[in-house]
């Protein structure tokens, strides 16, 4: 099988993602819940996972799932180990509130390494995916599509950072970094959540790192920013599929960021 294949069903799961939560986007009737981990999930979110967790048991009944609401199922034991990792709604707390900053991720791992993802947020208009064959690509909003490779930049001084949510690199004990290494890039922002990265990949920005992320707000992002020229690692060493926090920038300056970390 290629990856062409599974990049089209990828697109495919895509526009069904797509066609669920936005016409559930700013519902005046929305059902939100807290997680036991406190995290909000709304019917959306089920319900984009309900229906692509339905499409791959048709499409791809041997691979295996992990999902954000409904847990893992086990695929084929035989042959290349196949997994689907799905985020329904990567930005629930923006969705719920009406920011259009959300979007539905969508990966494949073989042998324990995700190789192709899209990354969907219809109500931006936008989508971004990538596999080996082709490289990494965006649509725009006029519907145009064009490949993405990151910036260029090499020194702090003239690099822009992303990062996310203040309290949680307090808690970490990383606050006192993160504001050392604010002092020395050109401009910060926190984009937040799948977006910051796209815009990494796209050349917009040069380094984006965060915590508390799971496996499911992870995987869609690697293939996206790798084969735009980027690099992707853990904080503070090799990414794993334990890794919650993360290093993404645009190559160049990895090494420099990631020793001011550790």
């Amino acid at each position: 099988m290629t990856h062409q294949a599974d990049l089209a069903l990828a697109l495919e799961l895509a526009e069904i993602a797509d066609a669920i939560s936005l016409d559930r986007f700013r519902a005046q009737d929305l059902h939100v819940e807290t997680k036991p981990d406190a995290s909000p999930v709304t019917d959306a979110d089920r319900s984009v996972e309900q229906a692509l967790k339905a499409k791959l048991a048709e499409a791809r009944p041997n691979d295996a799932l992990i999902g954000e609401e409904f847990g893992n199922s086990e695929g084929a034991t035989d042959g290349p180990k196949r997994t689907w990792i799905i985020d329904p709604i990567d930005g629930t707390a923006n969705f719920m509130r009406g920011v259009p900053v959300w979007a539905s991720l969508i990966a494949l791992s073989v042998e324990g390494k995700v190789v192709l993802s899209v990354v969907s947020a219809p109500a931006l208009g936008r989508r971004w995916w990538a596999a080996p064959e082709i490289g990494a690509w965006t649509r725009d909003i006029d519907g145009s599509e064009r490949i993405l490779k990151v910036s260029a930049i090499g020194d702090l001084a003239n690099a822009s950072l992303s990062y996310n949510n203040l309290q949680l690199w307090d808690q970490s004990g990383q606050l006192p970094e993160l504001l050392e290494l604010s002092r020395k890039v050109w401009r910060t922002r926190a984009y937040g959540d799948f977006y910051s990265y796209m815009l990494l990949a796209e050349g917009a920005l040069d380094i984006v790192t965060e915590h508390d992320l799971k496996i499911y707000d992870i995987a869609a992002l690697v293939p996206i920013v790798e084969l735009a020229g980027g690099t992707f690692s853990a904080l503070n060493g090799p990414l794993t599929e334990d890794s919650s926090s993360v290093l993404a920038t645009n190559q160049k300056l990895h090494e420099t960021v990631f020793t001011a970390f550790n």
